[in-house]
């Protein structure tokens, strides 16, 4: 009898303890938030407002599953720059998606959806379209590296017949310790049936984290595209600058 009952003791004990140490490790789900000021709002190199400052902020929840979802908001210029357009002065992103790992590789796919409140920008020009913008993309992350691609799944940003169009993204993380952390990208946004208006662009960011959930940051971003432009004005959206932020997380 004891010569069976030890080894069921050793065995129960080290199962308990895997149990522990399984329940530690486990991922736990979140809901999170944000807050932040930037000097200028850039998306994918073009200034959204004007080359002048933004006030952004968003909301976050990851289930232990994997599956996400998220709001986030900023004050924007461009729409209302437009000839003819009357209102549209903040963009809302709503996103969903999900996450997962096999092997060294971690994925994410998603949808997103740009919503440009009450913005009237398909009575701008004849035949135009809504500012409001689906996305679907996918990206893959080995190490620091991560590639994502997002195809539209409508017409994108106002642009005319520009369904099909899309942004292929490349990035790394480089973390220099001390709370710095350092992201080099390169990006190509191709626009459906208007070859003109698809371009490069290059951004180099340094984020420092101060703790307690704030964090500034620095970058410097440019294209090699001098289409967008603020009508009846000498600002060029897309020429290269310095972009400042402030963030708080919580």
């Amino acid at each position: 009898m004891k010569k069976i009952l030890v080894p069921s003791l050793i065995a129960l004990a080290v199962s308990s303890l895997a149990s522990v140490a399984q329940a530690q490790t486990a991922p736990e789900s979140t809901l999170s938030y944000n807050a932040g000021v930037v000097s200028d709002y850039r998306y994918r190199g073009i200034s959204q407002t004007r080359l002048e400052p933004a006030l952004q902020g968003g909301v976050d929840y990851a289930d232990k599953s994997g599956f996400y979802v998220g709001a986030w908001g900023s004050t924007i210029k461009w729409i209302k720059d437009t000839p003819g357009v009357t209102s549209g002065s903040t963009e809302l992103d709503l996103y969903g998606g999900y996450k997962f790992g096999v092997g060294d590789f971690a994925y994410d796919l998603g949808f997103l959806r740009y919503q440009y409140a009450g913005n009237n920008y398909d009575k701008a020009t004849a035949g135009g379209v809504n500012a409001n913008t689906n996305e679907v993309y996918g990206a893959v992350t080995y190490g620091l590296f991560t590639a994502k691609y997002s195809h539209a799944v409508s017409d994108l940003f106002g642009n005319i017949n520009s369904k099909n169009s899309y942004y292929l993204d490349l990035s790394a993380a480089l973390d220099l310790g001390d709370g710095l952390t350092l992201v080099p990208h390169v990006g190509r946004q191709a626009i459906k049936n208007s070859p003109g208006l698809s371009y490069n662009d290059a951004s180099l960011t340094l984020t420092k984290d101060l703790g307690n959930g704030v964090a500034i940051s620095g970058a410097f971003v440019g294209t090699n595209s001098s289409a967008y432009t603020v009508y009846n004005s000498d600002k060029v959206l897309s020429k290269t600058g310095v972009v400042l932020g402030l963030k708080y997380s919580f």
